[in-house]
């Protein structure tokens, strides 16, 4: 029996004429504003038009089929499906059911869980497959043995960078994308994942000076959970830090949170404040990357 295997992401829009359908589809059909249209497409526009993206999730879906052909050939089928942009998740979900298959796989691209990402994905999914499809999800996979480890090697690889002589005035911060704090009412533990993943993660690589904090908040009025990383590097700078690894161990491949987010905005604010940043190589289509997630599918169905 051949396995499906759905893989979901947030999405991204393919071209810049694509970037106000996709704005609307995240405001939940609410057009944005002229203002809020203009600045999405400005960053859009630091990076090169278009986040990557599309083409970093293409590369991640082909690189698990591979991994997961090599382990057990003609045992699972795997397909992409997008939160917010084409293929939409219910698509690729249907996909599944119109051809027969009896057992599906969700797998997100993020480490962590919660409520408002994650969870969201896996309800649409399984409500999409219907009750004759037995959907097997995978909720928060960081902690799963084999990440870490390849998190530790590369904050290793970014300390590497540093002269000997700024390393005890260099600080490890971990970012993830912060969500509205309205979550934690309801005892969400994404922040606590985050914590937990940061501590064991610096443990692996040695670090004795590490610190969390929260990127890429939304341009919503309701509050944030914070803080964000902009005001932390103002802060270390201020507490006699001189260089700063940053790590966004949420996000695992390039895209406009990543090459906007840090490469631009923090990168920006570290120079304005004196601070030497560099930024951990994202895992992308990484190949122990892809066979972790392999393994991480594998052990779900096992």
């Amino acid at each position: 029996m051949t396995i499906g295997v759905l893989v979901m992401a947030y999405g991204t829009p393919t071209t810049p004429k694509d970037v106000e359908a996709y704005y609307t589809r995240i405001r939940h059909g609410r057009p944005p504003t002229p203002e809020q249209l203009a600045d999405l497409q400005r960053r859009y526009n630091a990076i090169g038009g278009t986040s990557p993206l599309t083409q970093r999730s293409a590369d991640q879906v082909a690189g698990l089929a591979a991994a997961l052909e090599r382990h057990r050939p003609g045992g699972f089928d795997v397909r992409f499906g997008s939160k917010y942009e084409p293929p939409l998740l219910e698509t690729t979900a249907d996909s599944f059911r119109d051809d027969g298959f009896d057992v599906v796989v969700g797998l997100v691209l993020a480490p962590h869980s919660s409520s408002m990402s994650t969870d969201q994905y896996m309800s649409r999914a399984k409500e999409a497959l219907g009750a004759n499809v037995q959907f097997l999800d995978i909720g928060a996979w960081w902690a799963f043995p084999g990440f870490l480890e390849i998190i530790a090697a590369r904050v290793n690889d970014a300390l590497s960078g540093i002269p000997d002589p700024r390393r005890d005035t260099t600080e490890v911060i971990f970012s993830a994308h912060s969500l509205p704090e309205k979550i934690l009412e309801s005892g969400d533990t994404y922040p606590e994942q985050l914590r937990e993943s940061a501590e064991r993660a610096a443990a692996l690589a040695g670090v004795d000076r590490w610190d969390i904090a929260w990127q890429s908040a939304g341009r919503t009025p309701d509050p944030w959970i914070g803080p964000d990383i902009l005001q932390v590097l103002r802060e270390k700078r201020a507490l006699g830090v001189t260089d700063v690894v940053s790590c966004p161990i949420g996000f695992v491949s390039d895209h406009l949170e990543v090459l906007f987010d840090i490469d631009i905005e923090a990168q920006g604010v570290a120079r304005e404040v004196g601070l030497y940043l560099v930024r951990t190589t994202s895992l992308n289509d990484d190949s122990a990357f892809m066979t972790f997630l392999a393994n991480v599918v594998q052990d779900r169905v096992s």
